[in-house]
């Protein structure tokens, strides 16, 4: 299938692709391999996905304590 790229950068996807995402609405654009790949985001709000983390790490035992010092050791500068 082929999809033209307007003057203004805009492509629109092809009737037969967009059926197999029906509750699509945004997508994660990004290359690989000279290849650009769409994948299908879900947009929820923030509070709803703090709860599901917040689920997550109870779930895993987790502390915020723990969160802390994830964030204390992924802010270190590498060497």
């Amino acid at each position: 299938m082929l999809a033209k790229k307007t003057s203004k950068n805009q492509i629109t996807l092809p009737k037969e692709i967009v059926k197999s995402f029906p509750d699509a609405q945004y997508f994660d654009v990004s290359i690989k391999d000279r290849k650009i790949i769409l994948l299908p985001v879900r947009i929820a709000p923030a509070d709803s996905a703090l709860g599901d983390i917040r689920d997550k790490m109870e779930r895993l035992g987790m502390a915020e304590k723990d969160v802390a010092g994830a964030i204390a050791w992924a802010r270190k500068k590498k060497r």
